[in-house]
């Protein structure tokens, strides 16, 4: 995982590799410290390989916090595995999908 600025107040976070048990705690904290600190975040998950109940709970945990700091959660590159995943009740709203 890696958080890169991309201008005022905005940054990407590129998430690589199994979002699941093991790594979903430290996107977790990494993605809500982005949305505390930016205006907008967005999150490359291009590169997931893997995804579990688990690591879709990080983000929609990131996407709470997001809003309760007015901030802006999108999520870029979905792959077609995570979108099935996010289609699920109480995901599809949470975020944007670009």
């Amino acid at each position: 995982m890696a958080v890169h600025p991309t201008g005022p107040g905005r940054c990407r976070v590129t998430v690589a590799g199994d979002l699941d048990v093991v790594s979903a705690p430290g996107v977790r904290e990494a993605l809500q410290a982005a949305v505390s600190a930016h205006d907008r975040v967005d999150v490359d998950a291009g590169q997931v390989t893997f995804r579990d109940c688990t690591g879709l709970s990080a983000l929609i945990a990131a996407a709470r916090a997001a809003k309760a700091h007015g901030s802006e959660l999108r999520l870029c590159a979905v792959p077609h595995p995570l979108a099935l995943l996010l289609r699920l009740p109480h995901a599809d709203s949470a975020f944007t999908i670009e």
